[in-house]
């Protein structure tokens, strides 16, 4: 047991330093006692925030559902090959010809409806009259969402007892040239497999419950061949969407396979997208297999406007080359959301109140044009905005560096210019909720898909999930838009593919 010692026998220089002794161990306790409390403090809040988020999977062992996954994505990627070497043929060069093997014949319960061809006059080049002597039948399959029908094409054969020439109306060009389905049925493929995330071995197993045997092979060439199709229709709509001034940016992690290595590693799908204010109604998805900045340079090119985006530094290199950086208010509020979830923060909770504040205003300007908007704004969101800074630098002042508070502040601190951006112009929205929106169907169908290393597979799924939601959009239903483009598709001309896009589409009667 140790024994205090007798003070009345020490000297006054023994006492001095036992005083100071005694005042520097009172500091090192309490300086042990803040750095505890910091320490629990961010382990509290990472220990909710890990509660709050749910687990993902963690192993990247090859299953059954991904190897049949991969299969259909090879399967198309090779119908898509082989359609761009269709198009890549010369005149001159001889086709090759492909035994195909015999199509089954259609199910005879299935409804039909007839669609004559005939030639537009019974007489003949010559001035004769011209007499029917057959006709052919081609039997296309069609589909309405639930109901299978089977088209029948009846060409009707007219001669000239004259001169003896044998007339016959041709058949209306198709994305897939004597193919057995019709736009209807390769729309609704591609809307069940990419906006509902029904893979194709589900489809096919919904189709023979129909009456209707459809290999998935079969459906992978129809999804691949449509994939290529569509490619110019894809690059008009990006064409128009660089036409913008103001543009939303996000990315998220998708899951590509090696099949080589029968692994999976993160690839990343990109959108772009118009905001709330704009006239034009749009978003592309760009597919990468990473998520370095190149990918965004590469797609923006040559635009230099306003980018709404998150703070990812993937995009510090276009905010140097004249692109505007607009920051996201709803990031910077998720911060202090987290905080107070995670410790009932008092700070947190006046921030999120302030921030608060200024979405009523965004709430109460929505309806206006961007010049009132921006007046709104200037009269009342940016005193709210002022004050939230000067509240942000006085509580930064007074918590410790590390800590989770610091860090929330520290967040919005060092990008208030680009956070404000918004109050100057009317056009700009507050956040980047809406490409966070419209990127949220990969995120739900992300189990269901599985993108081979190729790239090709990923980007196919890119365009076509473009145009579907572009579709919804400007308030079309996508299977019907895609019905009617992949019909009118093989007779458009290159300059009128703009008319084919969704903010332009009118459908055919």
């Amino acid at each position: 047991m140790t024994m205090s010692p007798d003070l009345s026998q020490l000297s006054p220089d023994q006492l001095r330093h036992l005083a100071a002794t005694l005042m520097a161990q009172v500091e090192e306790k309490d300086q042990a006692l803040r750095h505890s409390e910091q320490v629990n403090q961010k382990l509290t809040y990472e220990l909710a925030l890990l509660k709050r988020h749910a687990f993902g999977k963690r192993s990247e062992q090859l299953n059954v559902l991904q190897i049949s996954l991969l299969e259909e994505v090879v399967d198309a990627d090779i119908a898509a090959i082989e359609a761009e070497l269709e198009e890549l043929a010369t005149p001159a060069t001889p086709p090759v010809t492909k035994q195909k093997p015999k199509r089954q014949p259609l199910p005879d319960n299935l409804p039909r409806v007839e669609i004559r061809h005939e030639p537009e006059s019974e007489h003949c080049a010559c001035g004769c009259q011209r007499r029917r002597i057959g006709e052919e039948i081609s039997e296309k399959l069609d589909y309405t969402p639930g109901v299978f029908t089977v088209e029948r094409h009846i060409r009707g054969k007219w001669v000239c007892d004259e001169c003896e020439t044998l007339t016959q109306a041709p058949m209306p060009a198709q994305v897939i040239d004597k193919g057995l389905p019709t736009s209807g049925l390769l729309a609704q493929v591609m809307i069940a497999k990419y906006a509902d995330h029904q893979p194709l071995y589900r489809q096919a197993q919904i189709f023979a419950r129909a009456g209707v045997e459809i290999p998935r092979s079969t459906l992978a060439e129809w999804v691949g061949i449509c994939g290529v199709r569509l490619q110019p229709l894809i690059d008009a709509l990006r064409e128009t969407l660089l036409t913008e001034p103001i543009l939303h940016a996000d990315e998220t992690p998708v899951p590509m396979l090696d099949p080589g290595k029968k692994k999976t590693h993160k690839a990343y799908l990109w959108a772009y997208a118009t905001t709330p204010y704009a006239g034009l109604k749009t978003v592309i998805y760009d597919f990468a297999p990473g998520r370095g900045g190149q990918h965004a340079r590469d797609f923006l090119g040559d635009w230099q406007g306003k980018l709404i985006c998150d703070d990812y530094a993937g995009y510090k290199r276009s905010f140097a080359n004249g692109v505007s950086e607009i920051g996201c208010m709803a990031h910077a509020r998720r911060k202090f959301v987290d905080l107070h979830v995670a410790g009932k923060s008092q700070i947190a909770e006046q921030a999120i109140e302030l921030i608060g504040q200024l979405y009523q205003v965004e709430r109460d300007a929505q309806p206006l044009s961007a010049e009132e908007r921006q007046r709104l704004r200037e009269t009342r969101a940016r005193p709210i905005a002022d004050a939230l800074h000067r509240w942000m630098l006085a509580h930064r002042e007074k918590v410790p560096n590390g800590s989770a508070t610091a860090k929330a502040l520290d967040y919005s601190l060092k990008r208030w210019a680009a956070l404000t951006r918004y109050l100057d112009d009317g056009g700009l929205p507050i956040d980047n909720n809406r490409v966070e929106n419209l990127i949220r169907p990969w995120a739900l169908g992300r189990s269901n898909w599985l993108f081979a290393g190729s790239l090709r597979s990923g980007q196919r799924a890119a365009n076509i999930m473009s145009l579907i939601q572009t579709a919804k959009l400007n308030g079309h239903e996508p299977h019907a838009y895609l019905k009617d483009v992949l019909a009118r598709l093989p007779t458009q001309k290159a300059s009128q593919i703009h008319e084919l896009l969704p903010q332009h589409w009118k459908p055919v009667d």
